[in-house]
């Protein structure tokens, strides 16, 4: 197999695929990590795949950096034989033959939003700190927040959304941004690992911090001193590790030949047995909320 993560030297997805390994391992196969240096880089994406499908391999797991522009690619890839096996952040469903989502994107969105609305007393002005301008999960989840926030939270006003492209300077930067440009500002709800992280390294020395509420989805040794020093209260996420995991049983089981993609077509991922849903769609969970009482739990 070969594991294309959005981009490589990102501790969500060196987590993801640690579970990939031990998966692949437990299923007695062999996986490589390639991927560009850089969140919002699909050429470069496109670059790897077609290097994969010249190797023949018998299954690609990646998380699109777009839903549109690597499709080509997985297209060909898929055409000489190739298993195609998204995770996190899909593509467009014709370009790939499975896709392992963390949660639903309507649950992702919920949970941000009831966090943030809660914490700033459900009125009062709120930003987005996104990743990739073109990140198909990213976009996903805020059309799915701006929703929630219309139906459930009409003192809650989105005044704006900005783009940290996963990068931790360029997140930092705009948290800076947004605190400049709103002074009322009352939360920010970052759904990515390197923003939400960089949004609370900057509010921790900020004379905004605990005036300004932040959540959104990180993982806990990234966020965990920023929660002990009052920071940010609560965030949510999966186990990204779990869904790497997931991912590669299930390509491991469309290689085998056990599954197609079907919709109600069952594998078994460890100990655990899954179905595949509509669209060719397997789903992982609903996501956890993290906070001082319980962050101590998790190691990732």
């Amino acid at each position: 197999m070969t594991f294309l993560p959005k981009n490589l030297g990102n501790p969500y997805f060196d987590t993801s695929f640690k579970g990939v390994q031990a998966a692949v391992q437990a299923v007695g196969g062999t996986v490589t990590q390639v991927g560009p240096a850089k969140g919002d880089d699909p050429a470069g994406q496109v670059s790897y795949i077609n290097t994969a499908t010249q190797q023949q391999v018998g299954a690609l797991i990646v998380s699109a950096n777009d839903k549109s522009a690597i499709c080509d690619a997985l297209t060909e890839a898929k055409t000489a034989g190739v298993k195609v096996v998204t995770f996190d952040s899909d593509t467009n469903p014709e370009c790939r033959d499975l896709f392992i989502n963390q949660a639903t994107a309507e649950g992702i969105a919920k949970v941000q939003v009831d966090i943030i609305t809660s914490e700033i007393g459900d009125s009062g002005e709120i930003a987005i700190l996104s990743a990739a301008a073109n990140a198909t999960n990213q976009n996903a989840w805020i059309d799915m927040m701006k929703k929630e926030l219309a139906a459930s939270h009409p003192n809650v006003k989105l005044v704006d959304v900005v783009y940290g492209n996963d990068d931790d300077q360029t997140s930092f930067d705009k948290t800076a941004g947004l605190l400049q440009s709103h002074p009322n500002l009352k939360g920010i709800v970052s759904p990515t690992t390197v923003g939400i992280a960089a949004a609370a390294r900057y509010l921790s020395t900020s004379k905004a911090k605990g005036k300004v509420m932040l959540t959104g989805l990180g993982t806990p040794n990234q966020m965990r001193e920023y929660v002990k020093d009052g920071t940010v209260t609560e965030f949510a996420l999966w186990n990204p590790e779990e869904l790497g995991a997931l991912a590669a049983y299930a390509a491991a089981a469309m290689v085998k030949g056990e599954i197609t993609g079907k919709e109600g077509e069952t594998f078994k991922a460890g100990d655990k047995e899954y179905t595949i849903g509509a669209d060719a769609t397997v789903l992982l969970g609903e996501p956890y909320k993290f906070n001082k009482d319980n962050i101590d739990n998790f190691n990732f």
